[in-house]
């Protein structure tokens, strides 16, 4: 009797195991990948709602080279890692960068791009550096809960700056063109592309922040390790094989990799 039970146990732990291994590849055939939709050129929302940029491009080049079905939602920024822990969606592709603080919730993909920080100040600023007595006594601008935060608070700030932070980039950019900042930390790349389309001649670049380089890698949970080393080799192989050039080229004349 107890060795029939045994069986019997035996079996149905079997079954569980083959019914689980079948819901995971059953998941992994349809991934939700998520973004902010308010970092141009990287991820931002057109007129008509459409969701566009390297971000958007290079997952769906990813998914692509994975095989499988994807669908993009939006996240606000500030709730983005808890709502991939919370399983509203099975990875962020949102030029996340990687460190060590966010390495304890989640796990990370090898980068995709990296970029260092900058500084943009209004065109008739007596900013001239991107040092930290540069700033003191001036207001600084960044996104909250990201690496330029963490710089214009910790670095700007000790050095005698007000560091005001933003739930997104384009509402600081937009308040250094009214005035009411005199400078903006943020991505080089990001700053950029604002420069060039929507700054309308306010401002200048500063400048790089030296020593601010970060790699922007997709996020996952922490126990999904398949699905972080399928993306891993979905960025090799769109690498080499030109798609990522042909992406970047689109949005920048210059190597991001």
């Amino acid at each position: 009797m107890q060795i029939s039970r045994w069986i019997a146990s035996a079996a149905t732990a079997a079954m569980l195991v083959i019914s689980a291994g079948s819901f995971s590849a059953q998941a992994q055939e349809k991934l939700k990948i998520a973004t902010e939709g308010a970092y141009p050129p990287f991820n931002t929302i057109t007129a008509d709602g459409k969701l566009v940029g390297f971000d958007i491009d290079i997952a769906e080049a990813l998914c692509a080279q994975m095989k499988v079905e994807c669908e993009l939602v939006t996240q606000d920024w500030d709730g983005m890692i808890p709502a991939l822990q919370a399983r509203k969606f099975d990875a962020i592709v949102a030029s996340m960068s990687i460190t060590e603080e966010r390495k304890k919730q989640v796990s990370f993909t090898n980068k995709y791009y990296t970029t260092p920080l900058s500084l943009v100040a209004l065109k008739d600023s007596d900013i001239a550096s991107t040092e930290p007595a540069a700033l003191a006594g001036k207001t600084v601008g960044a996104q909250a809960s990201t690496t330029q935060a963490d710089y214009a608070q910790d670095v700007y700030g000790k050095a005698g700056a007000e560091a005001k932070l933003y739930p997104t980039q384009e509402e600081a950019v937009t308040d250094l063109m009214n005035g009411r900042l005199d400078a903006v930390l943020s991505d080089k790349f990001v700053l950029m592309d604002w420069m060039k389309k929507s700054s309308d001649g306010c401002c200048k670049m500063v400048g790089d922040v030296k020593g601010t380089e970060t790699e922007a890698g997709i996020a996952v949970r922490q126990e999904d390790n398949a699905l972080r080393e399928k993306l891993n080799a979905a960025i090799d192989a769109i690498v080499a094989d030109g798609t990522y050039k042909k992406i970047q080229a689109k949005y920048f004349d210059f190597d991001i990799y």
